[in-house]
């Protein structure tokens, strides 16, 4: 793996086991939707999962075509860029892209024990792919964002660690929304 994406890669473990640790700490609360049709941490955390496998699944299955992939234009790298800006905003809220929160959304999902379990198996997948990924394919349009475009692999890197970011500020809103200050203090003393 080259350096730029073993950063990367890095930095997406600790985003993800902080993300997971503040579902954990929600205890019986993390299977609870602040409001009603907002999602609960569980749902959060399936979401992230869900993106994640499916872009490496999509990833592993252009490799194996052998074939050259695209550059990424100009254009792309710019709305890279512009998705990169308007994810790190607090408080900005996007529509998931069509069939992404379908699923997240019928409240049907896995228990987060299950889902860390899944995902150390998925994420070990990925490091797999990052050490193995082609040195010519790297600066090549390995994957198709909904928003940006056709992204490199380090740009697939980007979007996870930021849409895990993006998320965790989510999961920050509905802690504060299930555990208010008072709460939480209460809870601390009992």
């Amino acid at each position: 793996m080259n350096h730029r994406l073993h950063l990367k890669f890095e930095q997406l473990e600790r985003a993800t086991e902080h993300l997971l640790a503040s579902a954990e700490a929600l205890g019986p609360d993390q299977n609870t939707a602040p409001a009603p049709g907002k999602w609960s941490a569980v749902q959060v955390v399936h979401h992230l999962f869900f993106i994640e496998d499916n872009i490496l699944k999509y990833v592993q299955k252009k490799l194996q075509a052998e074939e050259l992939l695209p550059k990424v234009s100009l254009f792309t790298r710019l709305r890279v860029q512009f998705v990169r800006l308007l994810l790190r905003l607090p408080g900005l809220k996007f529509k998931a892209p069509r069939g992404v929160a379908t699923l997240t959304d019928t409240g049907q999902v896995p228990t987060l024990p299950e889902m860390r379990k899944s995902w150390e198996a998925s994420r070990r997948q990925l490091e797999r792919l990052l050490n193995e990924f082609p040195s010519r394919q790297q600066n090549r349009a390995v994957f198709p964002h909904p928003r940006s475009g056709r992204i490199t692999i380090y740009q697939v890197m980007e979007h996870l660690v930021d849409h895990l970011l993006h998320h965790q500020q989510q999961l920050n809103r509905i802690t504060k929304a299930l555990r208010p200050a008072g709460r939480v203090r209460a809870d601390a003393q009992a």
